[in-house]
């Protein structure tokens, strides 16, 4: 199949969060299970400068007038793999700015984000109406909001007579729907069908989300556990009647850990590499731990247990519990190491527990791709303790690298941890500490059963040992893409 993925961000290249592992490391799996994929990104400057052989494609002209851009293609080169052909939105004006891709450098929205998004969608209805006339996707696949117009152009394109292409549309994270004011629809180039509860309205606002979830041929979320809960009031944000109606077009996938980039054997980010399932090959990690406690300024004991964090700092990721917990934590005797950035009061919270206690916590506020394999590497525990996760990849990238998740009981968390309870860990499926009421009490004994594994040492490495070696490959999600890409097809009438 001819398939394009659509996303506004791809690792290597630009990375805010998961979503840009995924959108790296599907397409590089569809190719090796012998299908042609393609992806579709917006000319943000970190994406043109990692786009090689770039060569003009055809211009086209935006859905709210006159303007025209230009659609380049190329290719981006991964280490290990094919390289992955792109196609290149080419609008500076739109996606050429200072800030993160969707926000400015105080982190406010911008203000024309529906045209820059919309522009996204726009081009991956163009593309499939044969703007390359060297390729064209049997089927279109939409990433999260930022990519939801894309099946909305196509229901339409194809009432009108244009021809029928697959589409599949991936809720990352419910809770940002890509929300506009209603005048903004004008921008959009949609009928005013389209503007409808059945269609992008939502409490009188644009919805992107909405375009996705109501006008694709096969809606999928990133676990299984994630596509049930969505259906919920209590995680639905508003749209559960909407996914209950379209429940049985939906299909929960776990994502995979591309392992070219995350494998602690070969990983060069690492001052030491090591693997599974023997202790003698685990002497890296006891090093990657003790070069990370120096790094951060921590104090070098080996028999700490170092609690890491890698993370948007919000409250959905239960932040409040990890603070309101920290006192536990370090007269257990435990070291907490943080990277992440987000809302002020968090960021500000975490520093100040830092300077109180500097050999104890460590705080680095942004993010560095390098700095985050390091955590994983020198890390014994790492906390993801979310009020709602729909899959979670820090929980994943622990189990790999060995630093045992303590998560909750929530989304992809509940589908990729097993808590350590004595028969789990007798039949050799315990991974990590698991615990269910979003509360300080539940985290808190989350923590204290952490805490006592780690004193029992053959216990830990065997439960480490079952963390390591949890199947988490990309060829089993990619075939069941292709299941989803050919059900599309099929209701697409091809």
């Amino acid at each position: 199949m001819r398939i394009l993925q659509v996303s506004a961000e791809l690792f290597p290249l630009l990375k805010t969060g998961g979503l840009a592992d995924v959108a790296g490391a599907l397409p590089i799996a569809l190719m090796a299970a012998g299908q042609d994929a393609r992806v579709l990104l917006p000319g943000f400057p970190a994406i043109l400068a990692g786009v090689r052989d770039q060569a003009p494609v055809a211009e086209f002209t935006a859905p709210w007038g006159q303007e025209r851009f230009g659609m380049r293609a190329g290719r981006i080169a991964i280490d290990g793999a094919a390289p992955i052909l792109a196609y290149v939105i080419d609008a500076p004006a739109l996606y050429d700015r200072p800030g993160n891709p969707y926000e400015d450098t105080t982190r406010e929205p911008y203000g024309d984000n529906h045209r820059r998004f919309a522009l996204l969608g726009w081009a991956a209805a163009q593309l499939a109406q044969g703007l390359d006339p060297a390729w064209q996707p049997e089927v279109v696949h939409a990433h999260d909001w930022h990519a939801g117009l894309a099946p909305a152009y196509l229901h339409f394109a194809q009432r009108a007579g244009a021809p029928r292409v697959g589409s599949v549309f991936t809720v990352h994270n419910l809770a940002y729907q890509g929300l506009s004011a209603p005048w903004n629809f004008a921008d959009l180039g949609l009928p005013a069908a389209a503007f409808h509860m059945n269609g992008l309205e939502y409490h009188g606002q644009v919805s992107f989300m909405k375009g996705g979830l109501c006008f694709a041929d096969r809606l999928t979320t990133v676990s299984p556990t994630y596509a049930r809960e969505i259906q919920t009031p209590e995680q639905g944000f508003g749209l559960d009647g909407l996914l209950r109606l379209r429940g049985d077009v939906l299909t929960g996938i776990l994502n995979a850990v591309d392992d070219q980039v995350w494998n602690p054997a070969t990983d060069a980010a690492l001052v030491q590499g090591y693997h599974t399932p023997e202790g003698r090959h685990m002497a890296g990690k006891a090093r990657c731990k003790a070069v990370l406690q120096h790094q951060l300024g921590l104090a070098e004991r080996p028999e700490a247990p170092l609690f890491i964090l890698v993370s948007r700092l919000t409250e959905q990721k239960g932040l409040h519990l990890v603070l309101g917990g920290l006192d536990t934590l370090l007269a257990e005797g435990g070291q907490l190491a943080l990277l992440g950035s987000g809302e002020a009061w968090l960021e500000e919270a975490f520093r100040e527990r830092a300077a109180a206690a500097p050999r104890s916590v460590s705080v680095t506020v942004g993010y560095n791709e390098t700095l985050a394999h390091q955590f994983f590497g020198g890390g014994d525990v790492t906390l993801v303790p979310s009020l709602f996760e729909p899959c979670g990849l820090t929980q994943m990238y622990g189990l790999k690298y060995g630093s045992l998740p303590l998560v909750r009981r929530v989304g992809g968390l509940a589908d990729t941890v097993v808590d350590c309870t004595l028969e789990d860990m007798a039949s050799g499926d315990a991974t990590g500490f698991v615990f269910d009421r979003f509360d300080a009490a539940n985290y808190g004994r989350a923590l204290r059963r952490a805490f006592a594994l780690y004193q029992r040492a053959p216990d830990w490495r065997r439960v480490r040992g079952n963390a390591m070696r949890r199947p988490a490959d990309w060829a089993t999600a990619a075939e069941q893409y292709i299941a989803v890409y050919r059900q599309a097809l099929e209701s697409a009438g091809t």
